[in-house]
């Protein structure tokens, strides 16, 4: 089933989502992405993207390039900011990774939490009730190594609040496409 990749525009099979992280890692081969493969990537704007390094949401990109962690972050980024607000974004990233312009103090890495979510909404129709997702989510920190007493669990609360919001603006982006229908009707 082919999938829009969250806060990508790019089309993905949703059967092979254990293959995407493997597949992004070989774009960051040449030693990162220059802003104009994180522009179409993201569909982003890129005084967008500037502005954000700008007001330390991500760190700045080395020798003009991004590395797969900034790319991740920006798409986690992006997947949020059509259901949430842009400081309770930041304030759910800073939750569990501190200064956003600092990656040393970071629980997760950006990477890892993108990818982690990217398995979360996959299976999230098959996984509609709060219980199961919650069991879900914790079946999915398994492989997840803490590096402070507590990180999982707060990973794990961002993990829901990342899901919830994105299911939300998934909803709010269908009744957009239902209406458009509903107006050709006429």
């Amino acid at each position: 089933m082919e999938w829009i990749l969250p806060g990508t525009t790019i089309k993905v099979d949703k059967e092979n989502i254990e293959s995407i992280e493997e597949n992004f890692r070989t774009m960051f081969l040449p030693g990162g992405m220059v802003l104009s493969q994180v522009v179409g990537i993201t569909g982003l704007e890129t005084y967008t993207i500037q502005n954000w390094v700008k007001r330390g949401f991500l760190a700045r990109p080395k020798q003009k390039r991004y590395s797969m962690r900034q790319l991740c972050r920006i798409l986690n980024i992006n997947m949020l900011k059509s259901a949430l607000p842009m400081e309770d974004i930041c304030g759910l990233l800073s939750y569990i990774n501190g200064d956003l312009s600092d990656e040393s103090d970071d629980l997760i890495d950006d990477t890892v939490l993108y990818f982690l979510f990217v398995r979360l909404a996959a299976k999230c129709p098959d996984i509609a009730g709060a219980d199961q997702r919650n069991a879900y989510i914790h079946s999915v920190m398994q492989s997840y190594e803490e590096p402070a007493p507590g990180a999982g669990e707060r990973v794990e609360k961002v993990l829901r609040v990342m899901l919830t919001a994105w299911v939300a603006s998934e909803f709010c982006r269908r009744a957009v496409e239902m209406l458009s229908e509903l107006k050709k009707e006429n």
